[in-house]
């Protein structure tokens, strides 16, 4: 469901100091290999050198979402959010997470903060397209369920389910969702301390 999760760039991770670099462009090959609890490790090792680096912490959010533990990559990327608010990516991946979950309020919630923090980020912009389709989709249905001769709703309805997927009452099947876009990079490194 989270498309781009593995194509992460990471021009920001080779900025850092080389041992901790090595760490993390390691894990973030592992990662891209499949090899998540290896990439864990990874991360760890460069945590345990600097425990608050927001690089490593974003990696390893990555990483439990990848593994399927959004309770710990939600933890992680809320302390993300807290601790550096101005990062739109922490912001991002929350939002993909709860949009997985079918919690689109919440995720189009992390998606307007996402774009306060940086008007220019298009991936938040796209995600919070993808969740204001999904929202408008469950509007329709709902409508239907109260008025099933409404012909505005289902034809709006099948537009949307177009975009995003979901079972259409027009087609038996429709293709699968667009899944949301994951953040493309780490967060760039912040001046606050650790």
């Amino acid at each position: 469901m989270l498309r781009g999760l593995i194509a992460l760039c990471l021009a920001a991770f080779f900025a850092a100091a080389p041992a901790r670099a090595d760490d993390l462009q390691d894990a973030s090959r592992l990662l891209k290999a499949g090899q998540r609890e290896q990439a864990l490790e990874r991360v760890n090792r460069a945590l345990a050198a600097k425990p608050g680096d927001p690089q490593a912490r974003f990696l390893k959010g990555l990483i439990y979402t990848e593994q399927g533990n959004t309770r710990e990559a939600i933890e992680i990327f809320t302390k993300l959010t807290q601790d550096y608010p101005d990062l739109p990516e922490p912001y991002n991946n929350l939002a993909v997470i709860y949009a997985g979950q079918g919690q689109y309020e919440k995720a189009r919630a992390a998606l307007e903060q996402s774009i306060r923090t940086h008007p220019s980020y298009a991936t938040a912009y796209e995600n919070l397209g993808d969740v204001y389709a999904k929202l408008a989709s469950q509007a329709y249905d709902k409508a239907l369920q109260l008025d099933s001769s409404n012909t505005g709703a289902q034809n709006k309805l099948s537009l949307v389910r177009e975009l995003v997927g979901g079972p259409s009452r027009v087609a038996a099947k429709e293709p699968p969702a667009k899944p949301p876009v994951v953040a493309e990079k780490p967060p760039a490194p912040a001046d606050k301390p650790s």
